[in-house]
């Protein structure tokens, strides 16, 4: 249930302390999602142990959690404009450098506590077995879906990057995918609903779908048959996404581990014409 109706359900059987953190929460959840349990303790007149009472009384093992968990509201729901004012107010008079590279660092760590082995080694060997491979990103997460792209396509035979134009002509690039084939579907607040259409329809044609996406309830990761999770965080307008090409990098590392005489060769003709064409700076022939 979304949390706002879970505290509405609840709000009769709260203290009078729990009301004034839930009331705060539905008129800001915007700031609340960026406060500490003292913080907001402090903001709503209330101790730091009662917000952590009324994180529990919610449901949640630890504030943390509700933290969390208005965080992705908040990233889902915000205006651009909205995001950039919450961003100046979580910023304001700290070192932006300092903050923002420690908080990319903080969404790595918690995508490697996190992230399901067991899913990862099956989407690498769907991967490895698949008669073709589509990737998709469109907006934010096209750039990752190009990076992924671009190095799968010097090992394996058949990949395709689907353009991120329109919803009729993404459909139309992947008309022809079937059974034996694999999509991999980027998607990272805010979501778009050409990715989501996309994968509806690759999954009703039985291809594989690997979602690589912040959360088990993003809308393209209820199509997926491998849910791998990467957190992403709100960076002013836009989000970090340094975690999931963290992840995309792992992928491309055990897909690519081991890879075939075939792949090996293919790497040595490009050498040869990347040094023939002069393709990197300083080479010469």
């Amino acid at each position: 249930m979304h949390l706002f109706d879970t505290i509405k359900n609840n709000y009769a059987h709260f203290s009078k302390g729990q009301k004034r953190i839930a009331d705060y929460i539905i008129e800001h959840y915007d700031k609340a999602a960026f406060m500490t349990a003292a913080k907001l303790g402090a903001k709503t007149g209330v101790s730091e142990s009662t917000v952590v009472r009324f994180a529990a009384e919610l449901g949640y093992s630890k504030y943390a959690q509700l933290q969390r968990e208005l965080q992705d509201i908040v990233r889902t729901k915000l205006t651009s404009v909205q995001r950039m004012a919450v961003t100046n107010d979580r910023l304001d008079g700290k070192d932006i450098i300092s903050n923002v590279l420690e908080r990319d660092i903080d969404m790595i760590k918690s995508t490697m506590d996190s992230v399901s082995h067991e899913d990862f080694s099956m989407a690498v060997d769907a991967i490895k077995s698949a008669k073709r491979i589509y990737i998709i990103g469109v907006r934010s997460s096209a750039s990752l879906a190009s990076f992924l792209a671009f190095y799968f396509n010097m090992v394996f035979e058949d990949v395709k990057l689907v353009s991120p134009s329109g919803s009729s002509e993404i459909l139309e690039s992947i008309y022809h995918i079937d059974k034996g084939d694999v999509c991999i579907a980027i998607s990272f607040p805010r979501y778009s609903n050409r990715t989501v259409s996309a994968v509806r329809f690759i999954a009703s044609r039985g291809a594989k779908i690997i979602s690589i996406t912040d959360s088990a309830t993003a809308p393209s990761a209820k199509y997926a048959d491998y849910k791998l999770l990467a957190r992403s965080d709100m960076a002013s307008f836009g989000d970090s996404l340094v975690a999931p090409l963290s992840l995309i990098n792992a992928l491309i590392v055990a897909a690519t581990y081991d890879v075939s005489e075939q792949a090996q060769n293919n790497f040595k003709e490009l050498e040869e014409i990347w040094q023939d064409y002069k393709v990197y700076d300083g080479e010469t022939k």
